[in-house]
This record gives C-alpha cells, sequence and structure tokens, in this order.
C-alpha cells in the first residue's frame, strides 16, 4: 500500500508543496529518497522512538519514503510528522483518510511531542493558495499560521494528539485569529520616541527627511553624542506598515526562525542593529543551507550599522548591489533564493581613532594622516549611496537639563505620512515605487526639475566637492523630499541648498 499525505518546503521566502509517498515492501531497512539533508535522513530515528513510544510498530520491513518532486532538495527536521503518519497509514495501523486535505508539518521528539518548525507563514500561504482545507503543526507555531484567512489551523501537540485528530477519536477546534484586530494592535508600539532627545534639532529635521523619502544616512560624531539614540528613534517616525508589508516582513522573521514561539504578525517597522564582527553572509545571506541576512531582516524598517570603519571591508562592499537594487539573491549550482532587501541604511561613526577630530571643545590627538585612513576604510562608492551626510555635535548641559518640551515621534511621523501621500500619488502608475529614494535616474530628470539658479547652485557644489553622478541625483532626490514636506511642487533654491549641505564626507576639511 502507498500513502500519500503533504508537507511544504521553503525556498527563499516562499513555499512549495511537497508530496510524502510511503510504501511498506518486502525486504529490510528505512529509504528516505527526494533528495534530503542529514536532518531529514535523522528522522527515521525520531519516527521509530516517537512510535514505540506510544506502542506502535515501525513496520520490521523495507520502508521507503519518496519526497516529491524528488530533484528539489529538501532540509530540515519538520518533515518527521507526516513521516510517521504516512508510515503508520502505509503498513495499515491508522486509515486517517481526511489527510490528504491538509498540509502536516512538526519535527518529533523521541516521546512523540511536537517542536515547532521555521518557516510556517510561507506555507500556510502556499496551503491556502494550492487549495487544502488545513494545516496540521506545533502549537507553538499555530498563531502565525492563524494569520492566514481562510484556512483551518490544527495546532496539536504531539504525534497521539495529529492520530486522533484524523482518526476523529478528538476534536481539536480550529485556531481563529482576527489578523486586523492583531495588526492594529501592536502598530505604534515602539517603546522609544523623539522626545526623549534634549536639543539636537538639526539631525532631527534630517531624521525626518530621511523618513519622509526613505533615504539612507550616516552621522559622523564624537563618543555619546546621541547617534545610536537618535538612529533607534528612526522607525517610530516612519509611516505605519501596510498589511501587505506586515505580512511580507513576518515571511523573512519566519523564515529566518526569528518570530519565536506564540508570535503572529509583525505590526512595526523592523530595527536591526548588527555587531561590526559581523561576517558578509550573516549580512547579506546565505550559507550551506541559504538563510536571510542582517538587510533582509530589515526590510520595510532600518538597518542601523554602529562604528561603520569597523566593519570589515568586504562586508560593506557587498551591500552596495542590494542598496541599488533592494533585493539579493543567493545563488547557487542548482539553485537561486530572492530575498527583498528595501530597507533604510543608518550609519554612525567617529571623525576619527579617538573621536575628537572637529570637535568644539576636545582636541583631536591622532597624528598627521591618520583621520584620512580611518575615514578611507569606508569606500566612496558606499558613502555616494547614502544621501544624507550628517554631522552631529555634543549636547551642551543647558541643552539637557533644560525643560523645552520637544516634538514626539507622533508629532513628526504626522508629517512624514502627509509627505509620503504625495509621493504615493506622484508614482500611482508604478507600483514598484513608493517613495523618493526609489526613483530610478531617468525619472529624476522629470520629477526633480530645478530652475536656473538651482542648476547654478548645484554646479558649483559640484565642481567644489568634486561630485559624482550619483550624488547628483541624490542632492536632487533629497531636494525633491524637502519640498515634499513643506507642502511645494517647486523645488526651490532653498531646499536644493539644504540637500547639498548634506554632503559633508565630501567637502575638503573633512580629514584634510
Amino acid at each position: 500500500m502507498v500513502s500519500r499525505n503533504y508537507g511544504a518546503a521553503v525556498f527563499g521566502v516562499d513555499s512549495r508543496i511537497i508530496t510524502i509517498e510511503v510504501t511498506v515492501i518486502q525486504g529490510t531497512k528505512f529509504w528516505i529518497s527526494g533528495l534530503p539533508d542529514s536532518a531529514v535522513k535523522e528522522s527515521a530515528h525520531r519516527v521509530e522512538s516517537a512510535l514505540k513510544h506510544y506502542g506502535l510498530r515501525m513496520p520490521r520491513q523495507k520502508v521507503v519514503v519518496n519526497l516529491a518532486p524528488a530533484d528539489i532538495k529538501k532540509e530540515g527536521s519538520a518533515y518527521d510528522l507526516p513521516i510517521a503518519l504516512s508510515v503508520l497509514q502505509a503498513s495499515q495501523q491508522f486509515v486517517g483518510e481526511k489527510m490528504s486535505e491538509y498540509v502536516v508539518m512538526g519535527e518529533l521528539s523521541l516521546d512523540g511531542d511536537l517542536r515547532p518548525i521555521k518557516g510556517v507563514l510561507p506555507i500556510a500561504i502556499e496551503a491556502r493558495k494550492r487549495g487544502f482545507k488545513g494545516f496540521v503543526l506545533p502549537k507553538e507555531n499555530a498563531t502565525e499560521a492563524a494569520i492566514v484567512n481562510d484556512l483551518e489551523v490544527i495546532a496539536v501537540t504531539s504525534l497521539k494528539e495529529a492520530i486522533e485528530y484524523f482518526e476523529g477519536q478528538r476534536e481539536i477546534r480550529p485556531l481563529e485569529v482576527d489578523t486586523r484586530d492583531v495588526f492594529m494592535a501592536e502598530l505604534n508600539n515602539y517603546g522609544v520616541d523623539f522626545s526623549d532627545v534634549q536639543g539636537q534639532d538639526n539631525i532631527k529635521r534630517a531624521m525626518e527627511i530621511a523618513a519622509a523619502g526613505g533615504h539612507n544616512v550616516i552621522m559622523i560624531g564624537p563618543p555619546g553624542a546621541g547617534k545610536t539614540m537618535l538612529a533607534k528613534r528612526l522607525s517610530s517616525i516612519l509611516p505605519p506598515l501596510s498589511l501587505h508589508e506586515a505580512l511580507e516582513t513576518t515571511k523573512i522573521h519566519s523564515v529566518a526562525g526569528k518570530l519565536g514561539t506564540e508570535a503572529s504578525l509583525i505590526s512595526t517597522r523592523p530595527y536591526r542593529s548588527p555587531h561590526h564582527t559581523i561576517s558578509d553572509v550573516a549580512l547579506v545571506g546565505g550559507g550551506g543551507n541559504p538563510q536571510p541576512g542582517e538587510i533582509s531582516l530589515a526590510h520595510n524598517g532600518v538597518l542601523f550599522l554602529d562604528e561603520l570603519p569597523e566593519f570589515k571591508r568586504t562586508v560593506l562592499e557587498v551591500m552596495r548591489q542590494p542598496m541599488e537594487e533592494r533585493r539579493v539573491t543567493i545563488s547557487r549550482a542548482k539553485v537561486s533564493h530572492d530575498y527583498p532587501a528595501n530597507f533604510m541604511l543608518i550609519a554612525s561613526m567617529n571623525p576619527c581613532p579617538c573621536g575628537y577630530y572637529n570637535h568644539p571643545e576636545k582636541e583631536c590627538v591622532c597624528g598627521p594622516g591618520v583621520v584620512q585612513r580611518y575615514l578611507s576604510k569606508v569606500s566612496g562608492p558606499l558613502l555616494d549611496r547614502i544621501d544624507l551626510h550628517v554631522e552631529v555635535t555634543p549636547v551642551s548641559f543647558d541643552e539637557m537639563t533644560g525643560i523645552v518640551k520637544t516634538e514626539s515621534s507622533a508629532e513628526i511621523r504626522n508629517r512624514v505620512i502627509e509627505a509620503r501621500h504625495v509621493q504615493t500619488k506622484r508614482f500611482e502608475k508604478d507600483k514598484a515605487l513608493h517613495c523618493n529614494a526609489m526613483m530610478p535616474s531617468q525619472m529624476v530628470k522629470e520629477v526633480c526639475a530645478i530652475n536656473e539658479a538651482g542648476k547654478t547652485l548645484l554646479k558649483t557644489a559640484m565642481e567644489k566637492l568634486g561630485l559624482s553622478a550619483r550624488a547628483y541625483d541624490r542632492i536632487l532626490k533629497v531636494s525633491r523630499t524637502v519640498a515634499d514636506l513643506a507642502g511645494s511642487d517647486e523645488i526651490k533654491i532653498e531646499y536644493l541648498a539644504e540637500a547639498i549641505q548634506y554632503r559633508s564626507l565630501d567637502r575638503e576639511n573633512w580629514a584634510g
């Protein structure tokens, strides 16, 4: 007898249905075909132990398990539960007629209990798309799967519960979650606010421009000036995630196994801050079993790189293409995976190794040429891709101890949302564009037109600072965002001047 039921494999951030076929024939040993990795092959031992724990038997004949399509590599331990159920069905130890209507996934412990798995959300989405009635999975993953509507989510804690459910001996009510309620409940729950920041009005202005246009930012300033504090609060002034963006972000974190148990939907924009010892694979994704990297985990949110020059040069250089294309492709000999990477890069750095170059009060103790060598750790092509270069100066004692009420994140966010509405209307014909920073070069000339006075100013700035064509485009994009915040259709010369001043690292007095 051949038993068939259905599981799924995750590729990139999408899923594909896998048919689990089991037959028991004359012979010996347990065989798994269909390009299984080591974790899948080892399921034989977990399945046998789990069956014996419940007084069931592993057939003492040749058991052949086929994972179809057989030319796609299968990875992980999540096939334990469907394999165990198929073995029981093939050996006529239980019937489970309605099993073919469900996708079944779960990792077995040796006593038959179920452990949580990764990639549940994309599997649930694919199951609904393919017309399956429901999804049977470990209880810890149930809330994550339940955000997919029109799919019965059956949460089980053990192999025994799954058997009893399919035999009709146990009634398990499908878990239901109101996706919009979950989404709205945590929509603005960031835990940090710009009202906590005293002073630094010019930096807050730069952050507002960055949020309004989706621009990348680098902050240069001495230790303790507030660079990290400001970066942590940027997510709180970005426009709220749409439901589509929340599902897309949650899929990535689900595939990477970052959601945790009892988690469902990511409603706030992600904020990722990897340590400077990170490898290039950990940053952009990949590995033996390809996984999303930090730039994909920051999709629709913020990637903060603190102490930028301390990152390895190779790590920073691999970000250049994803920053332009807003996705990363991990290619292997037989397969390639696409991971979205539409993030805002916020970087910070000291102006020199001692941290006090250009400090208004403290003297820099770095020797001749040291500052230049320190800044040259960050390549010109990478800096070209960063729209706003902002100098952060220390906050004075009077500002720190003052009682002046500062703007909250909600107030700043309202202005950002208004500017984004203007951009949404501007790009309504191109669904791939969401903000000014995403404009292609051919569109910049049309959308960011400037008058003769503006052209003269920009020409002077480019000749004096030695700016590249990419920097030219980025100045125009930033000036367009400044105009959007001001509610102006025209890019006035003062908006262009403000955009030009955010090119601090192109100035001659830096690292002189």
